[in-house]
């Protein structure tokens, strides 16, 4: 192609020269077409001195050498079809001559474009499978560098662990025995005897909260205000206001006889039912004192509570319990910082395979496509 291109620019230059001459000689009937084969070869010139091969020969060089090419011929053609028929019947022989390179240097453009996108495009296939190569190189490094930054942070990680799983060893064995062991098991039986004297005070509930409302409402009828916080204990929890009572809970008999009269009274509006349960359970604690050993019960629970709570092996266990808590506090948010940075190695870990992987696929295609040989990439 190139020397073809060469050929047309020589060619070029004997139009220019033939038609300077002939403007020289100055015979006006041929001057005016000497004129325009003049301005027509020299824009013949410089647009094949605009074309230069590739020094190194690349399918990318190639094929702009191809489209730059094509442009040259294009305008030419256009030029050809308009100023030749004007130029003739002169220079006939110099034309015929220029348009037979011409013709040749379009065969050989035709015929250099068939190759590179037919032939050679295998060789830039093959070309972009060696780039692919070397990025496919640059990703394993890569792989191999989050591989141990992520092993760098999971060995961080698990002595974490380690020391978290210790801490909560002894945080547990602390809870599991001596005072705290103690504690529970009295905090499980005050629960069940809560449950219990829930129970015996069922029937009266809807009667507390009638009094309530009437002694609020200004028709109390002789409840006091000590009265009456301690029936709204008696209803959030039942368990501290009983132990709280003195022995034989003269309180809560002084609301339930005040709440007997109300019931004969029927001051409470209650339903026949409702009123008939709540009497039995009045007469039941008042005059059967029903409830006399479940308070003794109570009482008992609530001291060993109060004793264990203020001993001092309690306070001294108390306080190890806070300390290990603290440091697992501390070695969590340490945790949590290497766990989102393993993280994200893992992630990045993970789209580099990825990437490594997409990348050995396209690179067996390209082979394949160039050589027509199958290779399989490990």
């Amino acid at each position: 192609m190139n020397f073809s291109v060469q050929v047309l620019i020589d060619n070029s230059k004997q139009l220019f020269d033939i038609s300077s001459k002939e403007i020289e000689k100055r015979n006006m009937k041929v001057y005016n077409r000497a004129r325009a084969l003049n301005k027509l070869a020299r824009l013949f010139l410089d647009r094949l001195k605009k074309l230069n091969p590739p020094e190194q020969v690349t399918y990318d060089s190639l094929n702009r050498y191809i489209q730059e090419t094509q442009k040259v011929l294009f305008v030419t053609d256009i030029d050809i079809r308009n100023w030749f028929p004007r130029i003739s019947p002169f220079f006939i022989m110099d034309r015929r001559k220029f348009l037979s390179i011409y013709e040749r240097a379009k065969q050989a453009y035709t015929s250099l474009n068939d190759y590179v996108s037919k032939e050679y495009i295998k060789t830039k296939t093959l070309e972009d499978a060696l780039l692919l190569i070397s990025e496919l190189q640059g990703q394993e490094r890569q792989l191999l560098i989050y591989k141990d930054e992520k092993t760098s942070f999971m060995n961080e990680r698990l002595p974490i662990e380690e020391e978290i799983e210790a801490l909560e060893e002894k945080i547990k064995e602390l809870r599991c025995k001596g005072p705290i062991d103690k504690l529970n098991m009295v905090n499980c039986e005050i629960n069940s005897l809560s449950n219990e004297l829930k129970h015996e005070l069922r029937h009266l509930q809807k009667p507390f909260i009638k009094m309530q409302a009437l002694a609020i409402g200004g028709g109390g009828g002789g409840i006091t205000p000590d009265e009456l916080n301690k029936i709204a204990q008696y209803l959030e929890m039942p368990f501290d206001a009983f132990v709280s009572e003195k022995a034989d809970y003269p309180i809560l008999k002084e609301i339930l006889q005040k709440l007997e009269e109300f019931l004969s009274q029927d001051k409470l509006k209650l339903k026949s039912d409702k009123a008939r349960k709540a009497e039995q359970s009045i007469n039941e604690i008042l005059h059967k004192d029903s409830l006399a050993k479940l308070q003794i019960r109570c009482m008992e629970m609530a001291t060993n509570k109060e004793q264990l709570l203020a001993s001092s092996k309690m306070d001294e266990i108390n306080q190890n319990i806070v300390q290990y808590q603290a440091q697992i506090d501390l070695l969590m948010a340490r945790k949590t910082s290497v766990e989102t940075h393993e993280t994200v190695k893992e992630n990045a870990h993970k789209e580099t395979e990825d990437k490594i992987d997409n990348l050995k696929r396209t690179i067996e295609r390209n082979v394949y496509n160039s050589i027509n040989k199958k290779i399989q990439i490990k």
